[in-house]
């Protein structure tokens, strides 16, 4: 990861846990620069990063301030660090349906960027939030770049691990949507009724190498998500 990107997302982590306000001002550039010990073109770069992720906004003459946090329970369809960064307020829990090593089809080798004969990971859960079910999740992990997954990691949260345990992080992401009616695998597993629609996402996760460590398949249940987006357009 980029010494600006990472910046970034340490002012990020500190406007979230420190909670503060909507139209907080933030030190200038300056001072970042010297907080950090980096030029002040690493940190306008590392603002500039924050701005177009709806974290900050800037005011010529006037300085940086916090923007609005998002609404409580949303997801934001941005977030490099999965639908958990969203909810920290709310309490996140796994059901494991599968877990499994194996060689991947035409699809999972196309979308993971790999090889017929890599071996990869396969991890299917149904998500809860409070309690709720959430969503259905198909994940694949190439076992080269995450050798290790078992029952007591994929019960949690797989992006902590995996950062914690190999440094690895999303430092950016493809998403593709698309709404289907459910059939009876995924209705079943929702606890919904065959036909009802269900959004459906497809994610790419590159480390800052630019390579490919993660693909996934999410069904989400309709009742009990909600999304936000949360950008900013510049000129």
């Amino acid at each position: 990861m980029l010494k600006y990107q990472l910046i970034a997302n340490q002012i990020e982590d500190h406007i979230y846990e420190n909670d503060l306000p909507k139209g907080t001002k933030l030190p200038t550039v300056e001072q970042f620069a010297s907080d950090y010990s980096v030029s002040k073109s690493t940190i306008v770069k590392a603002l500039e990063t924050l701005v177009l992720r709806g974290i900050v906004y800037q005011v010529q003459g006037s300085g940086i301030f916090v923007r609005k946090r998002n609404k409580k329970g949303y997801i934001n369809f941005n977030s490099p660090k999965g639908f958990t960064d969203s909810l920290e307020e709310h309490k996140i829990t796994s059901k494991l349906v599968d877990l499994e090593l194996v060689k991947p089809d035409d699809e999972i080798c196309n979308h993971l960027e790999c090889d017929k004969d890599e071996d990869v990971y396969v991890v299917k859960r149904v998500r809860y939030i409070d309690g709720e079910i959430m969503c259905y999740e198909e994940s694949f992990y190439k076992k080269s770049i995450v050798p290790f997954l078992n029952q007591e990691i994929v019960n949690g949260s797989i992006f902590d691990y995996i950062k914690k345990a190999f440094n690895i992080t999303t430092s950016f992401q493809d998403r593709y949507f698309n709404v289907i009616k459910l059939d009876e695998k995924y209705a079943k597993l929702l606890e919904l009724n065959v036909g009802d629609p269900g959004l459906v996402a497809y994610n790419q996760c590159f480390s800052s190498s630019g390579t490919v460590f993660n693909y996934s398949k999410i069904v989400y249940h309709y009742k009990n998500t909600q999304f936000y987006d949360q950008s900013s357009t510049t000129k």
